[in-house]
């Protein structure tokens, strides 16, 4: 494949799931953004978590909150559970990887906050482990995926599904989706 095909070609695919999700139901994105606007009236948080790609993004969403997205508003409580290396790499050793984001949220969740994981596969067990911390907890949670959700999508409050085995195109939705939920919710704090 020469090099302008393969760029039209991941444009085309990026386009097409973009517009395949847009088809499809778009009520946990706006549920989604509901949550998050609860919680932080009520003075909640937004814990995010997720690994590789998805670790940037959590990263990302916590940024766009914290900081702002388009508009100049006061800074919303965002954790990304992803940055502090001391905590991932201690809680990896003496425990396992697998509780790095649920030991955290352990520590970190409060009843009333939100617990926002993203897995490409909807497999992952340190993101699935997070997700049932958090609801013993009393956060709401909201989960993106990838795939079919796997098993992760009956463990979350809120599924937001991007069909698609591809992992660079369901991050692509993924990147989208979470710009329109910081939308949303700096809508509400402006």
């Amino acid at each position: 494949m020469r090099e302008s095909e393969l760029v039209t070609t991941t444009l085309s695919e990026a386009i097409a799931l973009h517009e395949r999700v847009k088809q499809g139901d778009l009520r946990p994105v706006t549920e989604a953004a509901a949550t998050i606007i609860e919680a932080l009236r009520q003075d909640g948080r937004v814990l995010t978590f997720g690994n590789g790609g998805s670790a940037a993004d959590a990263q990302h969403v916590a940024a766009e909150l914290v900081g702002r997205f388009l508009r100049e508003r006061r800074s919303l409580a965002a954790v990304a559970l992803t940055t502090d290396t001391s905590i991932l790499t201690s809680v990896a050793n003496d425990h396992s990887f697998d509780r790095v984001f649920a030991r955290q949220i352990e520590g970190l969740g409060r009843n009333g906050d939100v617990a926002l994981g993203i897995t490409t596969s909807g497999r992952s067990p340190n993101i699935i482990a997070g997700f049932q911390v958090a609801r013993s907890q009393g956060l709401r949670t909201i989960g993106l995926t990838g795939g079919d959700g796997g098993v992760m999508g009956p463990l979350v409050d809120i599924h937001i599904n991007v069909p698609s085995t591809s992992t660079p195109r369901v991050q692509e939705v993924h990147r989208t989706l979470l710009h329109v939920i910081c939308d949303l919710v700096e809508r509400a704090f402006v």
